[in-house]
């Protein structure tokens, strides 16, 4: 494996938990870092959501690798920002052997 372009600049974000003033916590997205990404649509289809169909589009978004315990890397749990759109991080692997890169299999939903 060669070098990867990594010519799209992301925003990582993390879900947390802010108490909703009721008794009750409300989930809030906080920056956790920007990231240079590769960013590659791999598959795509519809499927019906709770109201209305949903565009689920599959993407391997490329990063460089951050050591494990780096607010930095990116984690199943969280979500790339591009503009309007938000990709939702599913699975992080090592991308190649000298482990320089993360593949973050991610997916984003659009009301269709």
């Amino acid at each position: 494996m060669g070098k990867i372009a990594l010519s799209q600049r992301l925003t990582l974000e993390a879900a947390t938990q802010v108490p909703d003033g009721a008794g009750g916590y409300s989930e809030v997205w906080q920056t956790v870092g920007v990231l240079w990404a590769n960013v590659d649509a791999r598959s795509g289809r519809i499927r019906n959501g709770d109201a209305a169909e949903l565009s689920v589009v599959r993407y391997r978004i490329v990063v460089r690798a951050a050591p494990d315990e780096s607010d930095m890397r990116p984690r199943a749990d969280q979500r790339f920002i591009d503009g309007a759109r938000a990709y939702v991080i599913d699975a992080v692997a090592p991308y190649d052997e000298a482990g320089l890169y993360l593949e973050c299999w991610a997916r984003e939903e659009v009301v269709a």
